[in-house]
């Protein structure tokens, strides 16, 4: 049972044909670090799960680019508004290392939920995990000091601070890398 598996045996009850079709959607693909799972400007095509390795979500112009999240094993990736309306992506999906991702194409995963209403049942928790997660990141930027949202980064995933990039953090958190390793530095 590859993790993808595990996932949405743990978290969803799928019919065992469900899963076998589930299963036979999605395909395991490896990205090199440095790869692209999406780019900016072009349809979101699809969404991945990623077994293992470190995604970058950001958005660049030529002045800056921002990060917006860090993603990790156990957790799927889209440009969701850009998968879901098939409009340009905003954001880029970028390996930090090499990655081994459970891919789904646009119009597997349509299929899918035409023909297996409890497909739409998983469809529509990972949406409402997308917008939890939103939420979340609006209340920490609104309503946490940049040092409380250092803490609870280090709390979450303390793992991605020995193998992130500073820059990408203090982006992801709303600071600069200064006051990030100023921070660092302090509770250390």
């Amino acid at each position: 049972m590859n993790p993808l598996e595990k996932y949405l045996a743990e978290y969803f009850l799928l019919p065992k044909v469900v899963m076998q079709a589930v299963m036979e959607k999605f395909h395991r693909e490896e990205l090199v670090k440095g790869d692209y799972f999406i780019k900016v400007g072009r349809p979101a095509q699809k969404l991945g799960f990623i077994e293992s390795g470190l995604v970058r979500i950001f958005a660049a112009s030529k002045e800056k680019e921002v990060t917006q999240w860090v993603s990790t094993p156990g957790y799927f990736i889209t440009e969701l508004s850009s998968f879901v309306f098939q409009q340009p992506s905003r954001l880029n999906l970028q390996a930090l290392e090499d990655c081994v991702i459970w891919s789904i194409t646009k119009d597997d995963h349509h299929q899918l939920c035409k023909d297996f209403p409890q497909w739409n049942e998983v469809d529509k928790k990972f949406i409402a995990k997308c917008f939890v997660i939103l939420e979340d990141r609006i209340f920490s930027h609104l309503y946490m000091t940049a040092e409380e949202r250092f803490k609870q980064l280090m709390g979450f995933q303390p793992e991605l601070f020995n193998k992130v990039p500073l820059q990408y953090l203090a982006s992801m958190l709303g600071m600069t890398p200064e006051t990030l390793s100023r921070m660092r530095k302090k509770i250390s």
